[in-house]
């Protein structure tokens, strides 16, 4: 591919650039006429939304800032060190606390404690009005939201190691690296926590599964290798959050493949895509869906991964990751704009303006609408009319 459109997205490691990458080295943009963004253009509206909440956390954001909901509690962050609860039907805040250093990611919780990171890779724990309960230095930068559960705060640094730290004293109790390529994607990602196991993509294109108490390696697998002739062409970095339907497990990568394992099967393939995203992707019970890195959206069946529908009226609007509401799949974009579309064929169905510029973080479905974390640091949540 064309290295300018591939470099806008990366934050170069090699050599001296990659220990300045560690500590928020900047996406490079390298944008010339051939990206330009689609322009939006009017349609038959077949969803009526509207703004429900909206709640000023603090101010920045970042691919780092994605909420996380806990029953009918939303959790957030803004990068200027503010953190919040929020009753998630009405907005109101339900505590707030000011940080006196800038963070880079958040928020991981369990209800109990709420975890959040410092830009110098200071891990930020919190209990549930508020208070600081402890701080523990990770290895590196953190740019990926916390995970919080089984008793542990887990954070994926930016020198490729996941690290557990005690939820109630923040003792460090286990750590695991993989080496790491000489590039890495600046791209939002996410870990999931599902049944006692830490779920993540690792640099180079892989998926790992550890024991949240423990540390021990469950299961590796690989969503994509890696190919090419230079450091920038081999960049196959797993994006997004892995996504459970259980039995399956499902992962996009850059540069890569979009593909589900069958974790009930030890982790066999069960079906592989050629396919590159810098976003992630969503699912519902039948289909899979994922922005591709010029912003195609498609839609693969879950089952078999048949490409039943892409939609490509929102090329090069920098999509965030999507979330599914009920028949509609949703995506955020550069200019603040969110983008519903019909999840049987990928028609555009309605968009709203939430304001505060570009859409950094994934959007979160919930049972009452979609999270939106603004680029201003606002929370929104967006529900059907």
């Amino acid at each position: 591919m064309n290295v300018s459109s591939l470099s806008r997205l990366l934050c170069l490691g090699a050599a001296a650039c990659f220990v300045s990458a560690l500590t928020g080295c900047a996406l490079i943009t390298g944008d010339d006429g051939r990206y330009k963004p689609a322009v939006l253009t009017t349609y038959p509206a077949g969803l009526s939304v509207q703004v429900g909440w909206k709640a000023q956390i603090g101010s920045g954001s970042g691919i780092g800032f994605a909420p996380t909901v806990v029953g009918n509690a939303v959790y957030g962050a803004a990068a200027n060190g503010a953190v919040g609860k929020y009753d998630l039907s009405t907005g109101n805040a339900l505590w707030a606390a000011k940080l006196e250093q800038r963070l880079t990611a958040g928020v991981g919780s369990d209800g109990k404690t709420t975890a959040v990171v410092a830009r110098d890779g200071t891990v930020i724990a919190l209990d549930d009005t508020g208070v600081v309960k402890w701080r523990s230095k990770a290895t590196s930068d953190v740019t990926v939201p916390p995970v919080v559960g089984y008793g542990v705060v887990v954070v994926r640094s930016g020198d490729y190691r996941i690290q557990a730290f005690n939820a109630e004293t923040g003792d460090r109790i286990w750590n695991v690296q993989r080496p790491g390529p000489a590039l890495a994607l600046r791209a939002p990602a996410r870990i999931a926590l599902f049944d006692g196991l830490i779920i993540t993509g690792i640099p180079g294109g892989k998926l790992i599964a550890i024991n949240a108490v423990s540390g021990d390696v469950q299961w590796e697998g690989v969503v994509a290798t890696p190919k090419g002739s230079s450091d920038l062409e081999r960049v196959n970095d797993v994006v997004g959050l892995p996504v459970l339907a259980p039995p399956l497990l499902c992962a996009v990568a850059f540069q890569g493949r979009i593909l589900c394992f069958d974790l009930a099967a030890g982790g066999r393939p069960v079906w592989t895509k050629n396919f590159s995203s810098a976003a992630g992707l969503a699912l519902d019970g039948n289909q899979v869906f994922s922005p591709d890195q010029s912003d195609t959206v498609s839609a693969f069946a879950l089952k078999d991964g048949k490409l039943n529908w892409t939609q490509d009226a929102l090329r090069y609007r920098r999509l965030t990751g999507p979330a599914v509401l009920g028949s509609a799949v949703a995506v955020g974009d550069y200019e603040g704009y969110v983008h519903f579309m019909a999840a049987d064929d990928g028609r555009l169905l309605a968009r709203i303006a939430v304001g505060g510029g570009k859409i950094h973080a994934p959007l979160i479905a919930t049972p009452q609408g979609v999270l939106v974390k603004t680029g201003d640091g606002s929370l929104a949540l967006i529900v059907l009319k």
